[in-house]
């Protein structure tokens, strides 16, 4: 059954006419990656993406082994094809500034209100007002114009999980409801209007584990009873099968040939000098063998359980990319990879 969040009849790029790729998922799904990854997949062939943080982290500076970023937008990599990224770790306070000025031209009034500790009371203690700030900068660089034309093509932003991105995102709802009159009623309704458009989806980054694709789960249902719409599904941390389908199988029921595995590892050289024939070649050989045979009877459970987290996940009806597990972490070459296999499967936008 088709949803209002649907991207439709999608050729190679699956989110033509988005501006704003929100991106959220469970702790340790990797989150900031795909969020990264994506931002170098959307500037391919020559575009401006601003990829935004929003939790104070430094996780995208330390991805890109960069410097600590400012509240300043600052370029930090060349894409594919020249493209170019910039990125902004939007700090509560310094948006708050920009907020006054902006509206009510306070200029040195600001600054004033800053020495005196006004504005760390507004940002810390007013309910919503943090989460305002965060979604209002995302909007104001997506409609943020030069001569030609938008000043970046996309804008990703790396938002706060799962756990918390109905609430985030939906702020500005509240805080219009509270504010009748005035600019900040405007500015509120003017956010929640670009965040319920078309111009903006919510990808979710999950792993195939039960844990992060209930989070998951919840977190489509909870956004589309908001009226968010919905995007991919990335998962992440993919594992490839290292057996046949019939050695699989046989693991499954432990029925692998425990001497067949005995032999290749001695024609390996691995039971050590004398071979087999030793006392210690033959028990190194079976402890190596019971080790491999339960290795691949969990890699063979593991493989049953994300087959069912898949299927979960395929209920939710929505394009799903899937980007492998990285031995040794993620370094600035992985990351390229990981944004070319993004594209590759459509997760890109036309301009």
């Amino acid at each position: 059954m088709p949803h209002d969040d649907d991207p439709g009849d999608t050729g190679r790029n699956d989110w033509d006419g988005v501006r704003l790729h929100v991106v959220t998922g469970k702790g340790g799904t990797g989150k900031t990656t795909v969020a990264a990854a994506l931002a170098l997949a959307l500037a391919s062939g020559g575009a401006r993406t601003l990829l935004a943080e929003v939790e104070g982290r430094q996780g995208i500076a330390a991805l890109f082994d960069v410097p600590p970023l400012p509240y300043e937008e600052r370029k930090i990599a060349v894409a594919p094809g020249g493209g170019d990224v910039f990125a902004l770790s939007v700090e509560p306070k310094a948006a708050l500034m920009e907020y006054l000025d902006l509206f009510y031209r306070l200029g040195r009034a600001g600054k004033v209100l800053e020495r005196v500790g006004a504005i760390d009371f507004a940002t810390t203690i007013a309910p919503g007002l943090r989460d305002v700030l965060l979604t209002g900068k995302a909007y104001e660089a997506v409609r943020r114009r030069g001569r030609t034309g938008p000043v970046y093509d996309a804008v990703v932003l790396d938002a706060p999980p799962t756990g918390r991105i109905g609430r985030f995102l939906n702020v500005n709802e509240q805080v219009a409801g509270l504010a009748k009159v005035g600019p900040i009623h405007t500015q509120a309704e003017s956010i929640m209007t670009l965040l319920r458009s078309r111009a903006t989806v919510v990808h979710l980054v999950t792993v195939l584990e039960e844990m992060p694709v209930q989070e998951t789960q919840d977190a489509v249902e909870e956004l589309r009873a908001a009226n968010l719409r919905v995007g991919g599904i990335v998962v992440n941390m993919v594992r490839d099968p290292v057996l046949p389908d019939p050695a699989l199988d046989a693991a499954a029921r432990g029925d692998l040939d425990h001497r067949a595995v005995a032999e290749s590892l001695d024609a390996a050289g691995l039971a050590g000098r004398g071979g087999r024939a030793s006392a210690t070649g033959a028990a190194r050989v079976t402890r190596l063998t019971a080790g491999l045979l339960a290795e691949a009877a969990e890699h063979t459970t593991r493989l049953e359980v994300e087959a069912v987290q898949r299927e979960q996940l395929s209920t939710l009806e929505r394009p799903t990319y899937e980007i492998p597990a990285v031995a040794g972490g993620i370094d600035l070459g992985a990351l390229y990879d990981l944004a070319e296999q993004l594209a590759d499967q459509g997760m890109s936008s036309g301009r």
